[in-house]
């Protein structure tokens, strides 16, 4: 049985929207226009086209309440410690290849799963975002941004806290389109020269 994590109340969150207030920068993430998709991201929609399509209806950035902030912990949580982070050389037995996991995950994998189990919960696709990161070290690296009216927060599988995306020290790059999961635009991080200027 999955341990659910422990939430308390929304004084945690409300101090991280006053810390990204504090910060001046935006609490969404800036867009820049249309951008490629990743390869490994086109050969999973090759697989799974349903998918990948229009997100329907785009409501806008999902209301965040106790309830589903509490949701979004405990997925965050549970699938980091349900699969064994591993490599998908060590996996599949190639370089790239994003699925849904068994038994172990990647950075990808672990999006995905967790993209689908909130879109379980009732969450909108148009609020549950795949983006591409780089790390300080100039590796790039895969999260799920939950688009909502208190900012962007980031779940990765490197971390069980659940942060807005300008806490993290990753540099975004771009992510899913919110009207359509088989699209994808480019970010403006306006914080590249403080988190490093790898191309």
């Amino acid at each position: 049985m999955t341990k659910i994590i422990k939430t308390g109340t929304f004084a945690f969150l409300l101090s991280l929207v006053a810390a990204q207030a504090a910060m001046a920068l935006p609490a969404n993430t800036p867009l820049a226009g249309a951008t490629n998709q990743p390869i490994g991201h086109y050969e999973f929609c090759k697989l799974n086209a349903s998918e990948c399509g229009p997100n329907g209806r785009d409501d806008g950035p999902l209301r965040l309440t106790q309830e589903n902030w509490k949701t979004i912990l405990n997925v965050n949580y549970a699938a980091n410690t349900e699969f064994a982070p591993m490599t998908d050389m060590e996996i599949y037995g190639v370089e790239e290849k994003w699925a849904y996991p068994e038994y172990a995950a990647d950075c990808e994998d672990y999006v995905l799963i967790k993209r689908k189990r909130l879109m379980e919960a009732g969450i909108s696709p148009a609020n549950l975002l795949i983006t591409v990161v780089l790390q300080p070290n100039g590796e790039g690296h895969a999260v799920l941004t939950v688009r909502t009216d208190r900012g962007d927060f980031v779940l990765d599988n490197m971390r069980n806290k659940v942060l807005l995306w300008s806490e993290t020290e990753y540099r975004f790059l771009k992510r899913q389109s919110s009207a359509n999961a088989g699209k994808w635009v480019k970010l403006q991080d306006g914080r590249a020269e403080a988190v490093g200027s790898v191309r």
